[in-house]
């Protein structure tokens, strides 16, 4: 597997590589609950583009807009093979098929660690995901879908309690400590984060309190899937958050490894399996 250098979120299809008009490409669509991810990969599994856009309320109008780019890209759907995954996943009208975002994810992760045996934590923005991968196939996974804690959509929401980003808020729980919280409903638990900033907690504790409820949260699901032969990787909307990434090693206690291509995780191993 060889990845060619790409920056998520630029326009890699001009500069990077150059597709020779013959060669076939194919397409990833990852659309999440709260943003949709497309990878185009070539014939030799190089990606080719990565781009990343809010899902917004209409799946459907996400996906003529992933085709309007992709085509103004110079890599029009029509013209190569497709496959979509997550939850908006029936919506893209130019798919050549559907498949589950845990077959997409562990693909995609496969590929982007270099190993067939790994434990992927992707964390999304509804739904948390634990998938084991043993011979580059799904042996178990678990998945957190009934409640928002332990998901980014649980950080959004608390982070828009601190007046924060969600970036900024992992960035200032680095400098926290002292701090829980120990409602798992977000509900509850933006009560807390309230009653916390009414008592003049400060702003880099609360953040701790928070972040450290979403690992532990994850932890938990993680936990009994744990296995030494097996490399932990984080993937997910929040793979590019450092301190995240090492309180779960630490609540794990084991390495946890990442990638700014991670988040694109479901994208790239559908654009794989569209091969």
């Amino acid at each position: 597997m060889c990845f060619a250098e790409a920056h998520p979120g630029e326009d890699t299809s001009s500069g990077v590589l150059a597709l020779k008009k013959e060669e076939m490409y194919y397409i990833g669509v990852d659309i999440g609950s709260t943003s949709a991810k497309t990878a185009v990969l070539d014939e030799n599994k190089n990606i080719l583009d990565l781009f990343v856009q809010p899902t917004g309320w209409s799946s459907v109008d996400t996906a003529e807009a992933i085709g309007k780019k992709l085509r103004d890209k110079g890599f029009p759907p029509e013209e190569g093979r497709t496959v979509s995954t997550g939850y908006g996943r029936v919506a893209v009208p130019f798919s050549d098929k559907t498949v589950t975002e845990i077959t997409c994810h562990a693909k995609g992760a496969s590929a982007i660690f270099g190993t067939d045996e790994l434990m992927v934590i992707d964390i999304g923005g509804q739904d948390t995901k634990v998938i084991l991968i043993e011979n580059g196939f799904v042996k178990d996974f678990v998945m957190n879908d009934k409640c928002s804690a332990g998901t980014g959509r649980f950080l959004e929401v608390m982070a828009g309690t601190l007046a924060l980003r969600p970036d900024e808020l992992c960035t200032l729980a680095a400098s926290g400590g002292n701090t829980s919280i120990s409602s798992l409903c977000t509900v509850f638990a933006e009560s807390e984060v309230i009653s916390l900033i009414g008592k003049g907690e400060k702003k880099e504790n609360i953040a701790f309190g928070v972040v450290d409820s979403i690992v532990r949260k994850v932890a938990v699901q993680a936990t009994r899937m744990l296995s030494p032969e097996k490399s932990v990787v984080l993937t997910g909307g929040l793979c590019e958050c450092d301190y995240i990434c090492d309180a779960l090693g630490k609540e794990l206690k084991t390495e946890v490894k990442t990638d700014p291509r991670a988040r694109y995780a479901g994208a790239i191993g559908a654009a794989i399996l569209a091969m």
